[in-house]
């Protein structure tokens, strides 16, 4: 069994990046492999080019660097996502994976009718997002953005069923305490199945 991490910030001293070292230990303490795509050190292209968007029409994926990514996600039991919240929402980098790698022929297909035949459906997302804004808020008032996207209009689209948001808020504020006891809940979500 493997654990998949997608895992964005250009910064390599982040919150985000002790979240990942959690994360990964958490998958590893529970006896899965844990494979890490650490999208800023790929060097990612984000862009869905005329290309891309061709692929899309023929259900496949034409950009190497993303099929590598669904060849290693389509046998995992878990997906997870480690990114910042910024502007409300989540980096070009994680919404250009979502658009070159959740492709039809990959993660569902769609029959005649148009009805949603999913081709991972076991697959748990969790997605970890770290942010300045209080949790409550960002749900409140900016209507849980990344979380209604990634639910509803990525994964519940393709028939994925189990897909967590945990938000971490107002991270430049909260003490050491608090951060430890946050990556201890990123390693045990990590670990679970």
């Amino acid at each position: 069994m493997k654990t998949v991490i997608v895992y964005y910030h250009p910064y390599n001293k982040s919150y985000c990046r002790a979240i990942l070292e959690a994360a990964k230990q958490g998958a590893m303490d529970a006896g899965r492999e844990a494979d890490v795509i650490d999208l800023s050190a790929d060097s990612f292209n984000p862009v869905m080019g005329k290309e891309d968007l061709q692929g899309f029409v023929r259900h496949e994926i034409i950009d190497p660097k993303a099929k590598e990514y669904f060849d290693r996600i389509k046998g995992a039991c878990h997906l997870i996502f480690i990114f910042p919240i910024w502007w409300g929402n989540m980096p070009a980098m994680v919404k250009g994976f979502i658009d070159k790698v959740v492709f039809p022929g990959s993660f569902y297909e769609q029959d005649n009718s148009g009805k949603v035949i999913p081709l991972l459906p076991n697959l748990k997302v969790t997605i970890f997002a770290t942010m300045n804004t209080p949790a409550p808020i960002y749900k409140l008032y900016f209507g849980n953005q990344v979380y209604n996207a990634m639910k509803k209009s990525v994964f519940g689209f393709a028939g994925i069923k189990d897909v967590k948001f945990v938000p971490f808020g107002t991270v430049k504020a909260v003490s050491a305490s608090k951060r430890e006891k946050w990556l201890k809940k990123a390693a045990r979500i990590a670990g679970e199945r």
